[in-house]
């Protein structure tokens, strides 16, 4: 008989981020001590959680938000873990040199020891988000962490956009794979375009979890940061999608929510079973994916 993997217990921490780091810093603990006390073993913070999303604007003054990790934060996602006895994954802004700042996801085993970080592949230069001013991109490549709980994938927000990522990070044995985000309507654009821009954030997600027969957490924040009348109106939203692609839990748009989900890796063994995509997989053929476009000029 084969070796069952253990079921595991998602937290997904939703919250609306203030702008100073303690306050943040002591809610997200609070948050995380209520999703263990519900059940949860392995939990996930929105991205860049400390703050208000600085990125709106390229403002230097801003990297002096930054942190070293390990350092103080990971200091206290690290206590939290060892007190619950959960798997934490915390995103931080990372000073890791003089003018080398990333966007990092740092994972804590059950015990506090900090068994890896993932550094944010895909940085975006939208309006409003501006972080190719402030994070060098990764250069860790995607990964699976294996823990007391279960084998935690990681990327962030915007590199939930990439089939290629989502792939590569279940392909490296992850049961679940978060995506710590920040993401909301521009309030002038919210009437035309938001319904669909939500719509298709999940979808893209769900085709993640259907496509690699995995777990997958989109953790957002919610709430208005920015100027009166503009800014961003963090969207909230956050989801979990089983093997399946169906969402079994979803938090609303406007509050601070914990979602507590139970998982079972058995689904993604059923799942991939009858649904064999990464069987059928021609890996001698994909080799053109690493060209920039491959049609004519």
């Amino acid at each position: 008989m084969p070796h069952r993997r253990k079921p595991f217990t998602l937290g997904l921490i939703q919250m609306r981020c203030a702008p100073d780091a303690a306050t943040n810093l002591n809610r997200a603990c609070e948050l995380l001590r209520e999703a263990a006390h519900r059940g949860a073993t392995v939990a996930c913070l929105p991205e860049l959680f400390l703050g208000h999303y600085f990125c709106q604007t390229e403002d230097h003054a801003f990297f002096s938000l930054a942190e070293p990790i390990p350092g103080p934060s990971c200091e206290a996602l690290a206590d939290v873990a060892r007190e619950t006895r959960m798997t934490v994954v915390g995103s931080l802004f990372e000073r890791r040199a003089a003018g080398v700042y990333h966007n990092t996801a740092v994972v804590f085993d059950s015990d506090g020891r900090q068994v890896g970080i993932y550094r944010k592949m895909h940085i975006p230069d939208d309006p409003l988000y501006y972080e190719k001013f402030y994070f060098t991109p990764g250069d860790l490549g995607f990964q699976s962490f294996e823990t007391k709980q279960c084998n935690v994938g990681t990327l962030v927000c915007w590199d939930q956009w990439y089939p290629e990522a989502a792939r590569l990070t279940a392909l490296k044995g992850a049961d679940v794979l978060f995506y710590p985000t920040a993401i909301g309507w521009h309030p002038a654009e919210k009437a035309e375009f938001g319904p669909d821009q939500y719509d298709a954030w999940q979808t893209m997600q769900r085709a993640h979890a259907i496509s690699n027969g995995i777990y997958v957490a989109a953790v957002n924040r919610w709430g208005h940061e920015g100027p009166s009348g503009g800014g961003i109106e963090f969207w909230g939203g956050s989801f979990v999608a089983d093997p399946f692609g169906r969402i079994i839990a979803r938090a609303p748009h406007d509050r601070d929510d914990v979602l507590v989900v139970p998982c079972d890796p058995a689904l993604m063994e059923t799942t991939r079973q009858h649904w064999p995509f990464l069987r059928d997989r021609r890996i001698d053929a994909y080799g053109q994916i690493t060209e920039r476009y491959i049609g004519r000029a």
